[in-house]
């Protein structure tokens, strides 16, 4: 219990943390931009000594309040905003996913409280589906016969082998999911840096949202569609395949000795361990416990426990064979 509320309270200074940390370097941009805005503003007044300055400030008011919502102010804008299907369906499957988006707000009444339904019932069962594809899909592939190979037939200890292994993976999730898009999408939006593509990237895949930034904003209708069933491609199997890497992250035995730490006895009930069981002296035991039933061999004198750690010590009472 100790542990936990210091999780908890290092939790808060983490949190407080970023919260300084965005006030310092956003503020002084905003500020500027602000001041920027202001002086384009009072230059335009002094320009055109006949424009109200009320009537001005009232038709920004409602270009900025029209433009929160979605809604092309300018005729230039007038064709890359389009609300068909494909921009609806791409909506729905952001919005399932917890992502949200920046490109599509919704404004009538109706679409809003039939949202407020589908969510409901859409989002705890997109995340059971996506969590269940990983299981059956990726998992038993990507995850266990990799780690079953490295352990039998390479000979790695399981410690050993499931750290390699979620190393790995972990390494070629962050390059063909991060790396490889951010290079892509720096090459065909000239106007963004590899930070920007790279941002894009992990709010993407974290569900955060675009951050802002909407990719192809220039491009064309048929090709904005096919963006965005490519960036909707790119989310769910994303996600999968991020699932699937946690999955991999806490087979490695050092990462659930941490969420035991955390956790309590109760974690490790959950994932199937009974930790009253077993005395285990982890000193001498470099392989991965095997949480099943005892297998013994019978000779002339007693049963002999094998183990692939002799430091086990069960709870079960020592049988001896009857003799004639």
């Amino acid at each position: 219990m100790n542990v936990f509320v210091c999780l908890v309270l290092c939790h808060l200074l983490f949190v407080l943390l970023g919260g300084l940390v965005f006030t310092a370097v956003e503020k002084p941009l905003e500020e500027e931009l602000r001041a920027e805005v202001e002086e384009l503003r009072h230059s335009f007044l002094q320009e055109n000594p006949c424009v109200d300055e009320g009537r001005l400030s009232k038709l920004l008011q409602k270009a900025l309040s029209v433009h929160d919502s979605d809604v092309a102010v300018l005729k230039a804008d007038a064709d890359e905003r389009r609300y068909d299907f494909i921009s609806s369906l791409c909506f729905v499957v952001a919005t399932l996913t917890t992502m949200g988006s920046d490109s599509y707000t919704l404004k009538s009444d109706e679409a809003k409280l039939f949202c407020i339904f589908y969510c409901t019932l859409g989002i705890p069962l997109t995340l059971f589906i996506l969590t269940r594809l990983s299981n059956l899909l990726l998992l038993p592939v990507v995850t266990h016969a990799p780690l079953n190979h490295l352990h039998f037939y390479w000979g790695l200890p399981y410690n050993r082998a499931a750290l390699v292994h979620a190393v790995l993976l972990t390494v070629l999730v962050v390059t063909l999911l991060f790396l490889l898009p951010t290079f892509l999408i720096f090459a065909i939006e000239p106007d963004w840096s590899l930070l920007d593509a790279l941002f894009f990237c992990f709010v993407t895949l974290s569900t955060v949202g675009q951050g802002g930034n909407s990719l192809g904003r220039s491009w064309g209708p048929a090709a904005k569609e096919t963006l965005e069933l490519l960036i909707t491609s790119y989310l769910l199997v994303g996600l999968v395949v991020i699932l699937t890497l946690k999955d991999t992250v806490l087979e490695v035995p050092q990462v659930r000795a941490m969420m035991r730490i955390f956790s309590g006895q109760k974690y490790g009930e959950l994932e199937g361990i009974h930790l009253n069981e077993l005395a285990v002296n982890e000193a001498n035991c470099e392989e991965e416990l095997q949480y099943t039933q005892s297998i013994c061999t019978i000779s002339s004198t007693s049963f002999k426990l094998m183990s692939p750690c002799p430091e086990i010590h069960t709870n079960s009472t020592t049988v001896t064979p009857e003799t004639n």
